[in-house]
């Protein structure tokens, strides 16, 4: 009898992996599924109370690391201990007003890397046999994130491969899709997208300025909707 596959699945509790979330669950069933979050010093943990909340109502085990530790010197910021503020401008403004940088500022150091090498391990030890990672094109167009890269992604999956005697491989299944094609994947599906955060400044409500929530206003606007976030902060 052929053993049943299992999978771990980078879950931020953002938009895009809650999508993947649902997807990877659709395939592989709720009870050979594990996400993993991450707290790596970000400013703030509202992100990893949805990747709870979305984790529960999947019904499947949430795995939580902390790495802050790793990005103690860094100045990027999205990291709790700089002073750097988070920029309210798209990436695509970002980047042509930061000639001398190549990332955005908000680009934590290898974080991908460090977050797949981990997920690696985690996922060897549960007998997971697939690695699936978020990442899409937008994030990466323009090198504002590389390790969001087709390339990177590539990479990283040869990497994890020959390191683990191939018993692990990373899937990134939404690497050349648009954030707008994620959200109608996620419509298909029925992604609970009301649980989910993007927002880069945490608190209650989005603040719709900074580039993580403009990005993902236009995907839903692309598909002819509202996000739910904002549907629920108009209705108070």
């Amino acid at each position: 009898m052929q053993k049943q596959q299992r999978a771990l699945v980078l879950c931020s509790g953002g938009l895009d992996s809650t999508t993947l979330l649902a997807r990877v669950i659709e395939s592989y069933g709720s009870q050979n599924v594990v996400a993993l979050a991450v707290q790596y010093g970000q400013k703030h943990v509202r992100e990893l109370q949805s990747a709870q909340a979305v984790a529960d109502y999947y019904g499947v085990p949430l795995k939580m690391i902390d790495v802050a530790a790793i990005f103690a010197d860094s100045s990027c910021s999205l990291l709790s201990h700089s002073d750097s503020e988070i920029p309210h401008e798209s990436y695509d403004e970002q980047l042509s007003c930061t000639q001398d940088a190549p990332v955005v500022s908000t680009y934590v150091p290898f974080r991908n890397g460090l977050f797949l090498s981990c997920a690696a391990s985690m996922a060897l030890s549960l007998e997971c046999s697939t690695l699936y990672y978020g990442a899409h094109h937008d994030d990466w167009a323009g090198d504002a994130y590389p390790d969001c890269s087709r390339e990177f992604v590539e990479a990283m999956d040869s990497a994890i491969r020959l390191g683990s005697a191939d018993q692990l491989h990373v899937e990134a299944p939404f690497v050349t899709w648009s954030k707008a094609d994620i959200v109608a994947e996620g419509m298909r599906l029925g992604v609970p997208y009301e649980l989910t955060w993007s927002c880069y400044e945490g608190g209650d409500e989005p603040c719709g300025k900074c580039a993580t929530c403009i990005d993902r206003a236009r995907a839903f606007e692309v598909n002819g909707l509202v996000d739910p976030l904002y549907m629920r902060k108009d209705a108070k």
